[in-house]
């Protein structure tokens, strides 16, 4: 029995084999020979895990100038200074490195004989984490800033990648489609940074009709709204997102078909998501819509990056169900602090009485620091916990290219596979 992983899932660990599906075209003839270029630069001593960790690292960094710059997470349009513009393009390279360093750690993995379910784990569990950062940068280079936009933006991209991995569990592979967000949607937030950098968040309030003068074509500008070039956007990422559903749905259908089971009953499992986005958005309401008490107070961030470990946390669970033949989660306990939250701050419209634990924009910080820091040590304990059941039971290190040997000691895989070689 593990830490975390009970002993029967432990055991189909060693069943687990990665599948994937990858119709990007630009991924296929434009990425891919760089990216067996790139890999070429990693010496055999690297770990794929370490290589996955620096890209978010990388990330993280980014975010760091951001705080830095613009603490309160401000734009320009509310009274912000920064950040400077050359900041847009350093985001932009990191952001690329960051999908050149995801794109190569599973080669680098093949490379070393690393390949494996811990590696699948880790890849995706640095994926989700990275999701709500790049939400956050780049509302603030499209000057949405603490904004509904923002909250859109953040609901429609962990579905997307909710999506990806509910449609994995089910069908047994990763599929990334002709456009997909670890490929084009990325190179696609790169290209806003370079924007950005170029022409100044204020380039993105400008009117979509008026920018791309189809507002001289009567016809268009009667029935087409003339929205903001950031708003359209976010009216795009909602097309795309009811493309990726549609999209996942049918090859879900087709796996479950194939295999003579329901596919209705997948559907189920898609409440999960939808109950965690209910709980966080009613928190968010309070007082009302257009004066969120959270949305209009540098609490927002804090808020956010609470929100995205839990996220990170259940797709994290779902993760771990699909590599170890596990059922699906269901439940995940974070709900019940958040649920407090958002029952406490809604008190007045529920009991038409004060909240108890945010009576005041004190307590309220407080309180929202504190689910911050819960969200982080909970994340963390599992990842700890499931990181260190898998390496024990397949004898594998999770940032160092080491194996254990029949007798148990460890070695670097080339030395294990120098030893087989002279018994054989």
């Amino acid at each position: 029995m593990g830490y975390y992983i009970s002993q029967s899932a432990l055991k189909n660990l060693k069943k687990y084999a990665y599948k994937g599906v990858d119709k990007s075209l630009v991924s296929r003839y434009v990425l891919s020979p760089y990216w067996n270029w790139f890999i070429k630069l990693w010496p055999l001593t690297v770990a794929p895990n370490t290589i996955t960790l620096l890209g978010l690292l990388i990330v993280v960094f980014n975010l760091g100038t951001l705080l830095y710059y613009d603490p309160l997470y401000y734009t320009e349009k509310d009274g912000a200074t920064g950040p400077p513009r050359w900041i847009y393009f350093t985001w932009a390279v990191g952001l690329f490195l960051y999908q050149s360093f995801d794109a190569v750690d599973g080669k680098q993995a093949r490379r070393t004989g690393m390949a494996g379910p811990l590696g699948e784990m880790f890849d995706h569990g640095c994926d989700a984490i990275n999701t709500t950062l790049e939400v956050v940068l780049a509302a603030r280079a499209l000057n949405l800033g603490r904004s509904w936009w923002t909250v859109a933006s953040q609901c429609a991209t962990l579905a997307n990648f909710y999506l990806t991995t509910w449609e994995e569990y089910y069908t047994g592979q990763l599929y990334l489609g002709v456009f997909s967000g670890p490929v084009e949607g990325i190179l696609m937030i790169v290209a806003i940074y370079v924007i950005t950098g170029l022409f100044g968040t204020s380039f993105w309030d400008q009117r979509i009709l008026t920018f791309t003068r189809l507002d001289r074509i009567p016809r268009i500008a009667s029935s087409i709204p003339n929205l903001p070039l950031n708003e359209s956007f976010m009216v795009f990422g909602a097309f795309g997102l009811a493309f990726n559903i549609l999209s996942s749905y049918r090859n879900v259908h087709k796996a479950r078909k194939l295999a003579g089971k329901s596919a209705l009953k997948p559907l189920l499992y898609l409440l999960p998501y939808v109950v965690s986005v209910v709980i966080q958005i009613s928190w968010l309401l309070s007082p009302s819509y257009h004066e969120s008490a959270i949305i209009k107070s540098p609490l927002f961030l804090p808020f956010v990056f609470a929100w995205g470990l839990q996220f990170a946390h259940q797709v994290g669970r779902m993760i771990l169900a699909h590599v170890t033949s596990t059922r699906f989660p269901w439940w995940h306990t974070m709900w019940i602090w958040s649920i407090v939250g958002a029952v406490d701050a809604n008190l007045p419209h529920i009991l038409h009485r004060p909240p108890l634990i945010q009576s005041s924009p004190k307590r309220t910080a407080i309180f929202v620091y504190l689910t911050l820091a819960v969200s982080f040590l909970t994340y963390a304990r599992f990842c700890a916990f499931v990181i260190k059941d898998i390496t024990e039971y397949l004898g594998i290190a999770c940032f160092t290219v080491r194996k254990k040997d029949a007798g148990g000691v460890w070695r670097d895989t080339s030395d294990i596979h120098d030893i087989d070689v002279k018994r054989i």
